[in-house]
């Protein structure tokens, strides 16, 4: 049954989830018009978001044994339901101007739905793609990064043509669709397959099969060390980012003096370069590896914090800022492939989903921190330094990884050594 699946059409399928879900991502287009309808507050509106961040990363967690129990069809279709409906709901929550119906609908159920569609097509697709694990990871991932990009447009024309209940009506039926089909292609491929062309060059020995470190169940994978080094990576490498995703526009107005319309243009830009990082670093971490991908993430954006608030010319702002962006999406995009490669892909679901607790605790540290240097120093400039420090921390813990894989490998070698002088 596997090998009648086209692998790129599993991609896709991915793809037609991610950029669902991804859609979270352009809540900032609910933010006026919910609070100019019912005078609620900006921070009031803002939790709905970081309530729908926080339950992605819980969801991803605690629903990663499902992923992996009931396979990538069943986990896509019980993502499309609670997407769904929370998306759908939560234009009921309009209807009834209820702030604590909109954080259970949006908040909560989207929130779910969000984790479980996350992790869903990725463990897949790393086995779908032995030979190309970070493009196919990173192909997926990019939807969501693109997602909002797509939907911004869309929500913004319906919200004012159709009214904010109507819109959440629409798009809430309209995801459930995209992912219901979507989920109805995703397949695990059979024990071994491997792809057309790639298994030639395995058998005539132009090629192999790279070797995953050991194949551990989560339960095992949460006992070693380089499981806490990919966390405190990936948790560093959002906080930084998502700090500066949720202070881009004022930290441009500030900087260089944007305007308004300028520095939301350049927001909306910066999203591309979000997405290309993802499909970009990926790839590129298919031929330099994983680890040397996220050193040379760590090396780039120590300089360019630390070199930021300095800047004045709005050429290089823009660029520097466009790399930061590019890192961002890198480290979603690459994490499943080098958990792949660390862990092997026995329970990769679940695994993954224990280690986006780290985006659920970064996207509440990241921009409150910003928010509270903002307060209390009249910049957001000042927590720049801050966060290159952070990137100091995460530069070593990359070293650490690779001294605890060294290790690894000289036990496994010993072993083998030993089983057959035995």
């Amino acid at each position: 049954m596997g090998k009648s699946k086209n692998r790129w059409l599993i991609a896709l399928s991915a793809v037609g989830i991610h950029i669902s879900i991804g859609s979270v991502y352009a809540w900032s287009n609910f933010t006026a018009p919910l609070m100019e309808k019912f005078d609620w507050t900006a921070s009031q509106v803002q939790l709905t978001f970081s309530l729908a961040i926080l339950f992605l990363g819980l969801s991803a967690a605690f629903l990663g044994h499902f992923v992996e129990k009931y396979g990538p069809r069943k986990a896509g279709l019980l993502a499309a339901v609670f997407f769904g409906v929370g998306i759908a709901g939560s234009g009921l929550a309009v209807n009834l101007g209820s702030l604590s119906l909109l954080y259970i609908f949006y908040g909560v159920l989207g929130g779910i739905g969000l984790g479980v569609g996350y992790i869903a097509p990725v463990s897949t697709l790393v086995k779908w793609f032995p030979d190309r694990r970070g493009l196919a990871t990173g192909l997926a991932i990019m939807g969501f990064g693109f997602a909002a990009a797509i939907a911004s447009p869309v929500m913004d024309t319906l919200i004012k043509s159709v009214g904010i209940a109507s819109t959440f009506y629409i798009l809430g039926i309209s995801y459930f669709i995209v992912m219901v089909l979507s989920s109805l292609y995703l397949e695990k491929p059979e024990e071994g397959w491997l792809p057309e062309g790639f298994k030639e060059k395995v058998n005539s020995g132009k090629g192999r099969i790279k070797q995953d470190l050991a194949q551990l169940t989560a339960n095992e994978a949460v006992k070693t060390k380089r499981f806490y080094f990919l966390w405190i990576m990936l948790f560093i490498n959002v906080t930084c980012g998502i700090a500066i995703l949720s202070a881009a526009k004022p930290l441009a107005q500030e900087s260089i003096g944007l305007t308004t319309a300028e520095a939301a243009a350049l927001v909306g830009v910066l999203g591309i370069f979000n997405g290309l990082g993802r499909i970009g670093w990926a790839s590129v971490s298919d031929y330099i590896g994983r680890t040397n991908t996220y050193t040379t993430f760590f090396v780039l954006q120590i300089g360019l914090f630390l070199m930021l608030p300095n800047v004045t010319t709005a050429i290089i702002f823009q660029i520097m800022l466009a790399v930061i962006y590019t890192c961002y999406g890198g480290g979603f995009a690459s994490i499943p492939a080098f958990i792949g490669d660390l862990f092997g892909t026995k329970q990769l679901g679940a695994i993954h989903g224990y280690i986006l607790t780290a985006w659920a605790a970064a996207g509440l540290v990241g921009p409150l921190f910003a928010a509270w240097i903002k307060d209390t120093t009249g910049s957001y400039a000042n927590s720049l330094t801050f966060f290159a420090g952070l990137f100091v921390v995460a530069f070593i813990v990359s070293f650490l990884v690779r001294f605890d894989i060294k290790r690894l490998k000289k036990e496994q070698e010993s072993k083998a050594a030993q089983s057959v002088a035995s």
